[in-house]
């Protein structure tokens, strides 16, 4: 008798700690959308697109911000058909190319006349260099989306109240920036191995976070606000360039540990959507709340530098 109540016991341990501290909180917010524009970038998988589906349910017209044409079309019959909308929109989108993200930007200002809320979620774990012969995650995770932001500001604007979301995660807070590398090198930190990355990817994600804070000091007085956020442990294909025994590893561990896309977009979707937020802006959010940082992420030198520097890169 001992033994069966130990095992509901901890059968009933294991479900509350899966709730409460992997599932956490959901978006509340019954915001309507009608009217309204949305750019998703990285929305044909993943968190990207759980997101994607939610907000063309609310009934904005939503942009799948996409690198791969493929991928990105096929994920265009999904989220229309899961969220039973047609006002969805591929336009392809290559991070890694300052070339495609200006092509994107031109072709998306003159072809749509608002943007309400442009969520920057597309992310990469890879080692590497992008075309433009920077770092990949550097290249992909940060400087991509500050190039995009930055060329549709103004639209952001003409709409406001609008938001900027930018999807970072709780891996900045092992990150760090080392600006004479930076500067020499266009990445974060040298080496090529598993370890290498997964620090790496932390610098990038810190990137996320100052670019968030710096720019909610420029945006103030816009009625554009910004935010950014974990978005909780999951399963994605972000690790799709892992070897095949990570991804056997984090697939087995997902089955408990991580979260599915949906429950994973819950963040984003409050940042985006939550009403009463706006003098939260440039504050980093995880399982639905506003939360401190370390130091170094909220640092208005190192944000003005990142900046400065991630302008000159961009060559705006």
């Amino acid at each position: 008798m001992f033994f069966i109540l130990l095992v509901l016991g901890l059968i009933f341990l294991a479900y509350i700690f899966r709730q409460v501290l992997v599932i956490g909180k959901s978006c509340k917010s019954n915001a309507k959308l009608h009217g309204k524009t949305v750019i998703v970038t990285g929305s044909n998988t993943g968190i990207g697109k759980a997101t994607a589906i939610e907000i063309a349910k609310r009934g904005a017209r939503v942009i799948l911000a996409c690198r791969s044409k493929q991928r990105g079309e096929a994920a265009l019959q999904d989220v229309k058909r899961e969220s039973g909308s047609n006002q969805i929109v591929f336009m392809q989108l290559d991070l890694g190319s300052l070339k495609s993200i200006r092509s994107f930007a031109e072709n998306f200002l003159k072809s749509e006349p608002r943007l309400d809320i442009l969520i920057n979620n597309a992310g990469v774990v890879l080692v590497g260099r992008t075309e433009d012969g920077f770092g990949t995650m550097f290249g992909v995770n940060h400087l991509g989306h500050f190039l995009l932001t930055n060329l549709l500001l103004d639209r952001l604007k003409d709409c406001a109240p609008s938001r900027v979301v930018t999807v970072s995660s709780t891996a900045h807070n092992w990150g760090r920036v080392d600006f004479n590398y930076l500067n020499t090198h266009k990445d974060l930190r040298e080496g090529t191995s598993f370890w290498d990355s997964v620090m790496i990817y932390g610098d990038s994600k810190l990137c996320n976070v100052l670019f968030t804070h710096e720019l909610a000091k420029r945006l103030q007085g816009t009625k554009v606000t910004c935010y950014s956020l974990h978005p909780g442990s999951i399963y994605t294909e972000l690790a799709r360039n892992k070897s095949s025994f990570v991804q056997m590893v984090l697939k087995y561990m997902g089955m408990y540990f991580f979260k599915n896309a949906v429950q994973g977009s819950q963040t984003t979707l409050h940042c985006a959507l939550q009403e009463g937020i706006e003098h939260l802006s440039g504050r980093y959010f995880s399982d639905c709340t506003v939360r401190k940082v370390f130091k170094k992420a909220e640092d208005d030198a190192a944000s003005k530098k990142l900046w400065d520097i991630s302008e000159r890169f961009c060559g705006i």
